[in-house]
């Protein structure tokens, strides 16, 4: 074995013994760098004589290209080897079932919502909508509270840079019971076209609905939030008295917190849209919130005024109001101390609830 052999050996068997591509770097600049055997050889054929230069020369190249193929072959079979090891950490088992997307549910509020919805309608309520950017005559002044006046001081809050045909501003709703005047306008307004079309009913339909929606104010804490939902209920008529309102609000507790075991008490409060009003609290007789009372709504007949901004003479049509936080009935029916846990979106809290 001649030199040039015997270094083609050595440089293979050097390859082979690398474990990882700087190892096979390594190796490489032994034999093929610029200090290199290879490289070496090359040099020293300067003293040759020329017919030497050419039968040495070819030798020299075949040797190199040996020691070239052997060093590609030892990165592909490293290269090979990586991708292997890469395979088989990230190998997957195929006969295991599939991921699936987690069932998602409604939000408490949203099923405590339906659940007021559902009851009224089983009472004979129609559901309104109407918008949340509401103008002055809708969310104050048909309400019985004018520009300038006190009561405003408990509502007056969110304003929109926008003014509506009277110049006043227009306001994120504070409560729903703008839809109680349009949807008592409306229903005035049907009445009327079928008297004009001749084909009216002897007395006008009761008004009876319920106005669920989300509600602003400047308020924020355990129990309030300057976002939140309300529901208000209005029930107009020629023969509507507070004793319906006592009986209905108490139907209603019943089956929003499926159990007789309660008690109702109305306090006299004020409203600039009712009189007489009242707050409505609530007592439960057993369980953990039992002996206390928990103001649950307010309510009261609907004022004269409102009456009349309706469409309707006060002197024939009267009837109640009430309004209550659906966040606050939602807090008692699942037992949550903190009004904010409904919007913290903690999926670990919501899931609870499905």
């Amino acid at each position: 074995m001649n030199e040039l052999d015997s270094m083609v050996d050595s440089a293979t068997a050097a390859f082979a013994g690398a474990a990882t591509p700087a190892d096979l770097e390594n190796a490489k600049a032994l034999f093929l760098g610029k200090t290199g055997r290879v490289t070496e050889l090359m040099k020293g054929m300067a003293a040759l004589p020329v017919e030497e230069k050419k039968t040495r020369g070819a030798a020299i190249n075949l040797a190199k290209q040996a020691i070239e193929a052997a060093l590609n072959a030892r990165r592909q079979a490293l290269a090979d080897a990586e991708l292997q090891a890469q395979l088989h950490a990230e190998a997957l088992d195929v006969t295991l079932p599939g991921r699936t997307r987690g069932q998602g549910g409604l939000h408490p509020i949203a099923l405590a919502w339906e659940r007021v919805e559902s009851i009224f309608n089983s009472m004979g309520f129609d559901v309104a909508d109407g918008p949340e950017i509401e103008n002055d005559w809708f969310n104050f002044t048909a309400l019985n509270n004018p520009p300038n006046h006190p009561a405003r001081s408990m509502q007056d809050t969110f304003y929109v840079d926008m003014n509506d045909e009277q110049g006043q501003p227009y306001c994120l709703r504070t409560h729903t019971s703008p839809m109680q005047i349009r949807y008592a306008v409306a229903h005035v307004k049907k009445h009327a076209a079928a008297a004009v079309a001749g084909t009216p009913p002897e007395t006008m339909p009761e008004i009876r609905v319920i106005a669920p929606g989300r509600t602003y104010r400047v308020d924020s804490d355990a129990t309030h939030s300057p976002m939140f939902h309300q529901f208000e209920g209005l029930w107009i008529g020629e023969n509507v008295n507070f004793k319906d309102l006592k009986v209905t609000f108490l139907n209603f507790c019943k089956a929003f917190f499926e159990t007789g075991d309660l008690t109702l008490r109305f306090r006299p409060s004020y409203f600039p849209f009712t009189e007489p009003s009242a707050e409505i609290d609530i007592a439960f007789n057993s369980g953990p919130l039992a002996g206390r009372w928990l103001e649950v709504a307010g309510s009261g007949q609907v004022h004269p005024t409102v009456v009349r901004n309706m469409g309707l003479d006060p002197e024939k049509y009267i009837g109640f109001a009430f309004g209550s936080g659906i966040d606050r009935l939602a807090m008692l029916r699942y037992g949550v101390n903190d009004l904010r846990l409904f919007f913290e979106n903690d999926v670990r809290f919501l899931s609870q609830f499905q």
